[in-house]
């Protein structure tokens, strides 16, 4: 067990282990950061290891608190009184000598903490970063819009930035509906009667770092430090945001993803941000509240945020991983989705809020005419599996232009070549024979390269076409400029979630986040629920335009044939300043997948080495993926704490 503390930067590389098992046997762990200023790591030591060797961040101050040690007997007892049945399976595949599943098992019952536990986990890792003393940078202005009935709240978000340490700042408190006598004295803050029109330069004509605050919010003391840090470090960010905590008795993290342009226009997610740069210069002229007048404080920040996310590069925003702020429990939903219409007309956006189920997200044009689409298939006999999935794509998709490409791996099943003889009848198919061995990825590059569509849909053979617009939902993203990949919700026969994005770093190289969770489940943040930003997704069902996957050479046949193509694929079109983007709109179901079994012998050997060459390809974006906090854990599949 390793206790240890990290400064707050943006981007961090997660510390790694490697656990030297002899002259060619390691294995590397990614461990956990720092989102309170400190964090624990639990792992397995196994008994012929040779060396430990530790990686860490330069830029975190790295700082080893503690270090302990415990035996295999006293964590199976915590297992079995936490998690019984996870001990007895500990057990199990201890006597099958799967040292593997023995560690994972003990590692997901007694080192991972439900988020629902956060209370508990923060207490002991929390720790104050910056020191007493005058700030040598530019001071913070902070606006704060309240209305007379916020003054207890406004005196708490006060009496915070009176704690705070580190650095200079002066706040407006811009009250609304006219204000009354506020107790207490403080040179740094003024009140002033602000009818909520006009533009922020009219509050604070000059400022070079702002913030808007809603009454109630309360920064960490040392806070305003760190963000100001931030925003003087590499790379001249224009816009820094933190972490934070609802208040409560049971308070809830809020836990960060890097910036995520879709995600923070569909939700505004980033909260207290600071501006400073260009960036501040333009946001300061932005109208507020349009023709109307601000009727509540957070429409300000709203607005801001809004702005800011439209005008913003993202090389220019900073995200510190740091819980930073407490705020209240409020529901802003619904201003937020009246305000979020208003802004995509008033800046042209293309896009419009889409509402599905009382939730609000974007929804993209579908370019006129409808671009041809090309799905590419490879298969091989299954002609339960092939049949599904070409009627599927033909006669179960409301989209008008398709073209569907199977790449037959030497199918010797009569039947087989029976239906494809049918298929090739609807002038809109074609059947492309592939009788070398079976690899993945020359198989699609193959198809791929026969494809006559603007946009391709990399599809397997065990998908079943659950909802008619899922292609149109597809195409809409694929053919925004900025997107590269595009995933979609991917269901068991079971109907539990199988893909909702993948999490570079997962399970030590990259996995499924929620898998076999309730196909409702809302995720960390709410994120399931809209198309967001991730990492990578599954070629089980991945759009991309045919121009963007050619200028990246595709897909990697020689180092991944058969696994962590699809993923190593995203990575290098995102290198390339392409997004990854997943959608829940889009919903088809993973069949085969349920009853599928680990690779065993010859097979698991291949698929070790192609995990050994994508670590050593993407091993930063292991011990970083941006759209996955890394207080997260990559050892559970749930978004646990670690």
């Amino acid at each position: 067990m390793l206790t240890y503390r990290e400064h707050a930067v943006a981007r961090p590389l997660r510390p790694l282990i490697r656990l030297v098992r002899g002259p060619r046997r390691h294995a590397e762990v990614p461990l956990p950061g720092a989102a309170l200023g400190a964090a624990t790591w639990f792992g397995y030591l196994p008994p012929d290891g040779t060396d430990i060797l530790l990686a860490i961040d330069p830029r975190s101050g790295f700082v080893l608190e503690r270090v302990g040690l415990r035996t295999h007997g006293s964590v199976l007892a915590e297992c079995l009184v936490k998690r019984p049945l996870r001990a007895v399976a500990a057990l199990y595949n201890a006597a099958r000598r799967d040292e593997r599943r023995f560690r994972d098992i003990l590692r997901g019952a007694c080192a991972v903490t439900p988020r629902g536990r956060y209370r508990a986990w923060a207490s002991s890792r929390r720790r104050i970063e910056a020191t007493s003393g005058p700030g040598t940078g530019p001071p913070i202005h902070l606006v704060l819009p309240a209305r007379r009935a916020d003054g207890a709240r406004v005196a708490e978000t006060l009496h915070s930035l009176a704690a705070q340490i580190g650095t200079g700042w002066t706040a407006t408190v811009a009250w609304l509906d006219g204000h009354e006598a506020v107790p207490g004295v403080d040179p740094r803050v003024t009140h002033t009667d602000w009818r909520g029109r006009g533009t922020l330069r009219d509050l604070i004509p000059d400022a070079a770092i702002l913030g808007v605050l809603v009454p109630g919010e309360c920064l960490r003391a040392d806070a305003l430090a760190l963000l100001a840090g931030a925003l003087a470090g590499p790379g001249a960010p224009h816009m820094v945001y933190a972490d934070e905590e609802i208040a409560g008795v049971h308070p809830v993290p809020r836990l960060k993803p890097d910036w995520s342009p879709d995600l923070a226009l569909a939700q505004g997610y980033p909260g207290f941000t600071l501006y400073t740069g260009a960036l501040l210069a333009r946001l300061l002229d932005v109208p507020l509240g349009d023709s109307e007048a601000l009727v509540d404080p957070v429409d300000c920040r709203i607005d801001l945020g809004l702005s800011a996310a439209a005008a913003v590069e993202a090389r220019r925003v900073a995200h510190l991983p740091r819980v930073l702020l407490r705020v209240p429990e409020a529901d802003h939903t619904g201003r937020y989705a009246e305000r979020l219409e208003r802004h995509l007309r008033a800046f042209g956006s293309p896009a419009r809020t889409r509402i599905e189920s009382g939730l609000t997200d974007l929804l993209w044009p579908l370019p006129e005419p409808a671009p041809l689409v090309t799905v590419v298939i490879p298969s091989r006999d299954r002609l339960d599996l092939i049949r599904s999935a070409a009627d599927g794509v033909l006669n179960g998709t409301a989209y008008p232009a398709i073209e569907l490409v199977i790449v037959d791996n030497g199918s010797i099943d009569p039947a087989v070549h029976a239906h494809y003889a049918q298929l090739r009848r609807d002038p809109r198919v074609t059947i492309l024979d592939w009788p070398a061995p079976f690899d993945f990825s020359a198989m699609t590059n193959a198809g791929v390269a026969r494809a006559r569509g603007r946009v391709v849909v990399l599809l397997n053979n065990d998908v079943a076409i659950l909802r008619e617009d899922w292609l149109d939902v597809m195409v809409r993203q694929a053919c925004r400029p900025e997107v590269g990949a595009v995933g979609a919700k991917l269901l068991y026969g079971d109907g539990t979630l199988q893909h909702a994005g993948v999490v570079v770093g997962l399970g030590g190289r990259a996995g499924h986040i929620l898998r076999r969770r309730p196909a409702d489940s809302p995720g960390h943040l709410g994120q399931m629920r809209v198309a967001h930003e991730v990492s990578a997704v599954t070629a089980a069902c991945l759009a991309v335009e045919k121009r963007k996957f050619d200028a990246v050479g595709g897909l990697d046949a020689d180092a991944f044939p058969i696994d962590f193509n699809d993923v190593d694929l995203c990575l290098r079109l995102d290198a390339a300043g392409y997004r990854t983007v997943w959608t829940p709109h889009a919903v088809v179901a993973h069949l085969e997948s349920t009853s599928r079994g680990p690779s065993v012998g010859p097979a698991r050997a291949r698929f070790e080495a192609e995990a050994d060459r994508f670590v050593a390809r993407w091993r930063d974006t292991i011990r970083h993926d941006p759209y996955y906090h890394p207080a997260l854990s990559l050892t559970t599949f749930g978004e646990d704490l670690e």
